[in-house]
């Protein structure tokens, strides 16, 4: 029987067990570059078998949260280096979750404090994390109204997924990258009638809503190898105010149109993003999801997330549910969250307070277990 602490071999990834770091945002990169302590953070949870990083902005207009890191500057590209070369050291594998926000932004954080861009000119009902003008102070503000981007502007777009992939693989010295495609964000927002109202070839059925997204998924594996290569969904999350009124023919249509891409892997986030996991007004069946993909032919690995427990999720991978589970409060909370599962021991508790911003308390203090 498969356990939890078995290695898997994925696409290009050998990873030593089946216990995955979440992508947590962590503002803590100022000016979007990573710095010493976010190589400290990372290479103490080396021992998971894949490390996924916080969201990190593809290009400046791809930022939404002050003091999230970017892949678009040398400087940034030099401090991800420190990362992962501390991670590699300790044995870990790292890939980094490429992101671009879309409307979940504010003027402030845009070039030339232009308005954010979306799918459709519809103003998220949701917050972001800015700073003070005066204070330097960080502090949540109400999103900015998008502009609806125009057609000939995906195409660009488009290859800024797949420039800054090959920079995280080539340059930073990430072992591959996620997509993020999850939790109101520009991909998602193209995915969802929610967001995305448009009339052209970009919007309407689901075929075309899914257009830009899969656009980007082939550009980022002809880029770096769809073997270094996953994505991250969340079929019905409310995060980010997003939605969309048939998400089950939507996302089992989506998951037949990644099965010939050959990705590494697919990493499903299950009810809403740090809440309940199962929605009443949003029902979702996500075994018929993985199905779909199955029977279309893909082979990448399954991961599933949000609020999983040790026994939840030994009891996925041992039933083939699951080949890996993303943890994420408790990764925060637990550098050394695989030896604990392992014994049983008890989990640290997370600090939400510390959750964003700061410095290294509830960031890289959190204690072990004595060795």
């Amino acid at each position: 029987m498969t356990t939890l602490f078995d290695p898997l071999q994925t696409g290009k990834f050998s990873l030593a067990n089946r216990v995955a770091m979440a992508p947590c945002t962590r503002n803590r990169s100022p000016g979007g570059v990573p710095v010493a302590l976010n190589a400290e953070y990372y290479a103490q949870r080396a021992e998971m078998g894949l490390l996924i990083t916080e969201g990190t902005a593809i290009t400046a207009q791809g930022q939404g949260y002050a003091h999230v890191p970017g892949l678009y500057t040398p400087e940034q590209l030099a401090g991800w280096q420190k990362v992962t070369r501390a991670v590699h050291e300790r044995g870990g594998c790292i890939v980094t979750q490429l992101w671009h926000v879309g409307r979940v932004s504010h003027t402030s954080l845009q070039p030339d404090c232009a308005a954010p861009v979306a799918p459709s000119a519809i103003t998220a009902q949701a917050r972001t994390f800015i700073l003070d003008a005066g204070s330097g102070q960080g502090h949540f503000a109400p999103t900015s109204p998008p502009r609806a981007l125009a057609s000939h502007e995906l195409p660009a777009l488009v290859q800024d997924f797949a420039r800054a992939a090959r920079a995280a693989v080539q340059e930073a010295g990430f072992d591959g990258v996620e997509l993020h495609g999850a939790n109101g964000y520009l991909l998602d927002q193209f995915l969802k009638d929610g967001a995305n109202q448009r009339s052209d070839d970009y919007g309407g059925s689901i075929a075309a809503r899914m257009r830009f997204m899969l656009e980007v998924v082939q550009a980022v594996a002809a880029a770096v190898g769809g073997g270094r290569v996953g994505i991250r969904l969340s079929p019905v999350t409310p995060a980010n105010d997003i939605h969309d009124s048939q998400p089950q023919p939507l996302f089992e249509q989506l998951a037949r149109s990644l099965a010939p891409l050959s990705l590494a892997y697919i990493h499903v986030i299950e009810g809403a993003t740090g809440g309940a996991r199962e929605l009443a007004e949003r029902p979702f069946d996500y075994a018929a999801l993985k199905a779909a993909y199955r029977d279309a032919g893909g082979r990448g690995a399954w991961m599933v997330n949000n609020g999983y427990t040790r026994a939840m999720a030994m009891e996925a991978v041992a039933s083939g549910r699951a080949d890996i589970v993303a943890f994420g409060r408790d990764a925060i909370a637990n550098p050394d969250l695989v030896r604990r599962l392992r014994l049983g021991a008890a989990l640290n508790p997370w600090d939400k307070s510390s959750f964003y911003g700061g410095g290294a308390r509830g960031y890289t203090d959190y204690p072990a277990l004595p060795a």
